[in-house]
């Protein structure tokens, strides 16, 4: 499965995964933005990401941690 920037609930969900000792809340958008890029599942382009997207994964994130 290949995740898309458009996944952000799989993102959201990977992200947990990958830094379970982090708090969403406190991730800046550079880090957040290189953090997914790093994840084995993603495959999309990083000209296609943008503050809005990355918003959405975070919240998404919050809402999982919940």
């Amino acid at each position: 499965m290949s995740l898309k920037w458009t996944d952000t609930l799989d993102l959201a969900i990977a992200l947990q995964d990958a830094h379970p000792d982090v708090d969403p809340k406190h991730v800046n958008f550079v880090d957040l933005r290189n953090w997914i890029m790093a994840l084995p599942e993603f495959d999309d382009d990083p000209a296609r990401c943008g503050e809005r997207i990355l918003e959405a994964v975070q919240l998404a994130w919050m809402e999982e941690e919940d």
